[in-house]
């Protein structure tokens, strides 16, 4: 699990995000790419809310129950 601290960071990079959802780098990129996980940008750097990647797997859930 990410952390800093005793608290979970909020903000992922793509690699991070790529290993909190147990997927390669190169899908996550994709997925970025694709809209599917929305990103947000700090000067350079892309980073994926944790929120967003959370609510990504619950649509993965939702859509597997249908």
């Amino acid at each position: 699990m990410i952390s800093v601290g005793h608290q979970e960071a909020l903000l992922l990079s793509v690699s991070e995000a790529a290993q909190l959802l147990g997927i390669g780098r190169s899908k996550t990129y994709e997925l970025v790419a694709t809209g599917e996980l929305a990103t947000v940008r700090i000067g350079r750097s892309v980073r994926v809310p944790r929120a967003i990647v959370e609510g990504y797997v619950e649509r993965l859930i939702e859509q597997s129950h249908e």
